[in-house]
C-alpha cells in the first residue's frame, strides 16, 4: 500500500509543471496536488550578503591565478520556509560583489504572492538588466529551492529524473609545477573516477606526463581558449588521445569559431563549448562547431534556463556537460539536480573550498550522489 501511495505522489509531482490537479482517494485518503493553489497568500522576502570563498590551493588556469573567489549568498523566505541561492564570481565572468548587490537591490519579489509562478518571476528578474547572470542565478536557485521545499520534493524528482543515472564528476587540477601537480593528483586519484586538467600554456605536455606518472585514470582537458593555432591544437588533441584523455573543452578562443569547427570535424575526441557558450540563445549556433556544450548556472542565469539548454542541445543531437565555478554546495547541489541527463559533469567547486556553508550533494566513490531532501537538497551547516 505504501508503494502505491509513493507512486501516486511521484506521478502528481511530475504533473505539477503543467498546473494540473491530481486527486486520488486511497484507503479514504485524499491526495490533492495543484501548483496554482499551494502556498498562496504570503509575501516573499529576500536578503543577501557577501561571502568570500577560500580555496584550499591556489588555482591557476591559462589566463590567471587566484586563492579566493568572491560570492554573494541569497536567502528567500516565504511562509516560514527559506530557499538558498548564491552568485559566484570568478574574474572572467565580469561580475563583482558590488554589481551583484546592486542588481539584487532592484529585485522586488514582494509584488508576487505565488512563488510557484517561476516563469513569470524569473522572466521579470531577467528583464532587469541585459547581463548580471550570476546575480540572476542566485535568485533562480533560491526560488527553486523554496518551491521544492514547499512541494516537499527534490528537483530531480519534480523533473522526473532517475538519481541512479548521475555521472561521475571530474576533479580539477590547475596549472602548476610538476611537484605540486604530482601531489594534487596523489591526493585525489583514489577518490575520483575521472580527472580534469587545465591546459593552455607552454607546459601542457609536462602537465599530462606528470599526471600520468601518478595515475592512469581517464582525464578531461580544458584548454580555456589557450591554443591559438588550429594545426597545433589538432596535433595536441591527437597526442592527448594517446595519453588517455577522453574529451576536450574550449580548445581555442571563442572568436575563432570556424577554426574550432574545423578541429571538431577532424578530432578523435569530443569537443565541448565553454567560453563560446553563455545562454540558451547561443546553443543552436554552436551545432556543428562543437560536439557538445558545457552548461554553468552562473553563466546561464540558473536552473530554469539550464533545463531549457539541456532540452535544446539534446534535440539538436549535441552532447551535454554540466560545469561550475568555485561554489558552495548550494549552487553545486542545484546543478546536480539535472545531472542524470548529462554526458560529463564537472561539479567539484565545493570540494575546492575550505569554508562551505552547506551540506548537500556528495561525491561517493567518484560519483555524484543526490539525496532526497526537498528543493536543491541542502542544509545550512
Amino acid at each position: 500500500m505504501q508503494n502505491r501511495r509513493d507512486f501516486l505522489k511521484t506521478a502528481a509531482l511530475a504533473a505539477l509543471g503543467s498546473g494540473l490537479v491530481v486527486r486520488q482517494t486511497l484507503a479514504g485518503e485524499s491526495l490533492p496536488y495543484n501548483i496554482n493553489k499551494l502556498g498562496l497568500g504570503g509575501k516573499m522576502k529576500m536578503k543577501f550578503f557577501p561571502y568570500e570563498l577560500k580555496l584550499r590551493h591556489v588555482f591557476t588556469v591559462a589566463t590567471y591565478s587566484r586563492a579566493t573567489t568572491p560570492d554573494v549568498q541569497v536567502e528567500i523566505e516565504y511562509e516560514g520556509i527559506t530557499g538558498y541561492g548564491e552568485a559566484s564570481m570568478p574574474p572572467y565572468l565580469g561580475e563583482t560583489v558590488e554589481s551583484v548587490m546592486n542588481f539584487l537591490k532592484k529585485v522586488n519579489l514582494e509584488q508576487f504572492n505565488d512563488p510557484f509562478q517561476l516563469d513569470d518571476i524569473l522572466s521579470y528578474v531577467d528583464s532587469l538588466s541585459p547581463k548580471d547572470t550570476a546575480a540572476k542565478a542566485a535568485v533562480d536557485i533560491a526560488l527553486h529551492d523554496l518551491v521544492g521545499k514547499l512541494l516537499g520534493a527534490p528537483w530531480y524528482k519534480i523533473w522526473g529524473l532517475n538519481k541512479e543515472k548521475t555521472p561521475s564528476t571530474t576533479f580539477t587540477i590547475g596549472i602548476d609545477t610538476p611537484d605540486v601537480v604530482r601531489e594534487k593528483t596523489k591526493e585525489c586519484a583514489d577518490r575520483f573516477n575521472i580527472l580534469k586538467v587545465k591546459l593552455g600554456r607552454d607546459n601542457d605536455k609536462e602537465m599530462i606526463e606528470t599526471i600520468r606518472s601518478v595515475t592512469d585514470l581517464p582525464v578531461a582537458v580544458d584548454a580555456n581558449q589557450g591554443w591559438k593555432d588550429r594545426l597545433y591544437a589538432l596535433d595536441m588533441i591527437h597526442w592527448l588521445k594517446e595519453k588517455g584523455i577522453v574529451m576536450i573543452e574550449q580548445p581555442m578562443p571563442k572568436e575563432q569559431l570556424d577554426d574550432i569547427a574545423w578541429i571538431t570535424q577532424q578530432s578523435p575526441l569530443p569537443i565541448f563549448a565553454d567560453e563560446s557558450l553563455q545562454r540558451l540563445a547561443d546553443v543552436a549556433a554552436l551545432k556543428g562547431a562543437f560536439t557538445g556544450i558545457n552548461i554553468k548556472l552562473m553563466k546561464c542565469t540558473g536552473m530554469r534556463e539550464a533545463w531549457k539548454m539541456v532540452t535544446l542541445a539534446h534535440a539538436l543531437g549535441m552532447r551535454v556537460m554540466v560545469g561550475c565555478m568555485t561554489e558552495t554546495s548550494c549552487a553545486i547541489s542545484a546543478a546536480s539536480q539535472f545531472s542524470p541527463l548529462v554526458d560529463f559533469a564537472d561539479l567539484d567547486g565545493n570540494l575546492l573550498i575550505s569554508n562551505d556553508r552547506f551540506k548537500g550533494v556528495e561525491v561517493v566513490k567518484g560519483r555524484i550522489t543526490l539525496n532526497d531532501l526537498p528543493g536543491i537538497g541542502v542544509v545550512k551547516i
